[in-house]
Parts: structure tokens; C-alpha cells; sequence
């Protein structure tokens, strides 16, 4: 006790808890702000006012999410909007957003850190290149070369076409 009766013990722990409100409120603060960024995104860029009907919706979440990570809008190590959030914005089930990441999850592209939500994990770029690279290289890129082999172009035909339209819209 000191000389006005009070408890330096007690005071201590009334500016430990003091600051460490403090803390917490500017944490709080600056994750919502991050957040609000991102659902800004999903609402403005990512997400379609009409579902592609020959597609499951969770698939093309995933697909949108993927994209995202893959574009840099979502880097590596940072939190992507909840399940909740995305649902609500989106109007669709929680548990369809559930799905969507749940399923890049096991593609080892995000994780769930609990009580914290979906982070981006390191690689997951890359691992999304690959990913679709390979399905483009034995689903989308046969089919293509189908139909230039029907219309009837060359080879060269086809590299010019591509350096024309390459050039007309800049880089790949």
C-alpha cells in the first residue's frame, strides 16, 4: 500500500488491461479495414450477378477465389474475406463458401487458422499455376487444336493469327 491507501498491484493491472484494450481495439480495427477491402473486391470484381447454370456455385466460388490468388489480389500469408461474408454478399448458402474453400483447402492452397479465418498459405500461387496449366494443357488446349485443325488453319496461320492478336492487346 502506499501513502494514499491504494494498491501499486492493483494499479498495475488496471494500465496493463488498460493498454492491452487498447491493443486489441487497434488489431480489431485494422482487420475489419483489411476485410472491408477485400469484400469490396468480391463485390465490385469477383462476384457475378448471374450463376453460370452448367456449373456447380461453390465450383465457380473456388474458381473466383483461385483466380484472385492467382492474380495477386489475395498474396500469399493474408487472410481472405469469411465464409459468412462472402455467403451474405454473394446471397448464397454459408455452407456452398463453406465448400468452395474447403476444397482449396485440400488443394493446399489455403488454410484455416482458428479464430482467425482462411489465410492464403506460401506457394499457393504457384500451386494454382500449376494446377491450371495442367488442365489446360490435357482438357482445354486439345479441344482448341480440334477445332483450328477443323476451320482449316495452318500452323502458320495460326502463329500469325496469335502474334496479331497478342500484339492488339498487349502482353499475355
Amino acid at each position: 500500500m502506499n501513502k494514499h491507501g491504494h494498491n501499486r498491484r492493483v494499479s498495475t493491472n488496471i494500465l496493463a488491461f488498460f493498454l492491452f484494450s487498447v491493443i486489441v481495439t487497434y488489431i480489431t480495427i485494422l482487420v475489419k479495414t483489411k476485410l472491408c477491402l477485400y469484400l469490396d473486391y468480391f463485390r465490385n470484381y469477383a462476384m457475378p450477378e448471374h450463376w453460370n447454370e452448367n456449373l456447380p456455385i461453390y465450383r465457380q466460388i473456388r474458381d473466383r477465389v483461385a483466380r484472385l490468388i492467382m492474380d495477386g489480389s489475395f498474396q500469399e500469408g493474408e487472410a481472405i474475406p469469411s465464409v459468412r461474408a462472402v455467403a451474405a454478399e454473394s446471397q448464397v448458402n454459408h455452407l456452398t463458401v463453406g465448400k468452395a474453400y474447403q476444397e482449396l483447402v485440400d488443394e493446399g492452397v489455403l488454410e484455416m487458422k482458428r479464430g482467425l479465418g482462411m489465410f492464403v498459405l506460401e506457394g499457393a500461387r504457384e500451386t494454382l499455376l500449376k494446377q491450371e496449366r495442367e488442365v489446360f494443357t490435357q482438357s482445354e488446349l486439345p479441344i482448341f487444336l480440334t477445332r483450328v485443325k477443323g476451320l482449316g488453319f495452318s500452323t502458320n496461320d495460326l502463329i500469325k493469327l496469335i502474334k496479331t492478336t497478342h500484339s492488339l492487346e498487349g502482353e499475355l
